[in-house]
């Protein structure tokens, strides 16, 4: 039934998968979150309200997110090539995985943190807390779900963009079901990689809201 399957192949696929997943996951939550702060921060009538840092921020990340995710692939392969010094494999799609979805999850960020009740931010005023206390120990913890929630939708996009990544030699199960499934018609192929996916996202989406129930006050 799945004569052309390279089971070995298909482990080393999932594996590198896993790796631009985990890779790109830590970078996009660790540039996401400041920069959703940010958002939040700079906006209208916030605590660190400035308007043209706002605006600046708000078109670039407008940009990327509206750009077409193969599209970047291309654009950003000669800044792939001078920050990891190679455009192929999993180092290669680390780059354009993060600049593709820090912009949006920094958004989702900055809802999530609109989301929190103004009465916790002026209690924390109230002590005479700093602007990066109030960050820190209200805004933060409050939304805390929301931005794992956005967590949990950003992996299950960059397990999309894993197997987009693939075309261009990213590697990965995207990679496998291109070169084999499609190129070369294996069905059973591409039958298994899709398989493989889906159970990843599922297996992201349950740990997402298992975490989410963990961490919410409701």
């Amino acid at each position: 039934m799945f004569d052309n399957v390279n089971w070995l192949e298909v482990g080393k696929a999932g594996i590198d998968t896993l790796l631009m997943l985990a890779g790109s996951l830590t970078l996009t939550v660790a540039i996401g979150i400041p920069l959703g702060v940010l958002l939040f921060l700079s906006g209208k009538g916030k605590l660190a309200a400035n308007p043209v840092v706002n605006a600046v921020l708000s078109f670039v990340v407008n940009v990327l997110r509206s750009l077409p995710f193969i599209i970047l692939l291309i654009v950003m392969l000669p800044l792939t090539m001078l920050l990891v010094g190679t455009s192929l494999g999993v180092l290669g799609a680390i780059p354009p995985l993060v600049v593709g979805t820090a912009p949006f999850y920094a958004r989702l960020v900055e809802n999530a943190l609109r989301e929190v009740d103004h009465g916790v931010v002026e209690a924390t005023q109230a002590m005479g807390g700093s602007t990066f206390q109030i960050v820190m120990r209200a805004l933060l913890p409050e939304a805390l779900p929301g931005i794992i929630a956005g967590a949990t939708v950003s992996a299950i996009a960059l397990v999309g963009y894993t197997a987009m990544a693939g075309v261009v030699g990213a590697g990965g199960l995207g990679d496998l079901a291109v070169r084999f499934g499609y190129q070369r018609f294996q069905t059973d192929v591409m039958f298994v990689t899709v398989v493989l996916l889906l159970v990843l996202v599922q297996i992201l989406q349950m740990l997402g809201d298992w975490l989410v129930a963990r961490v919410s006050h409701r």
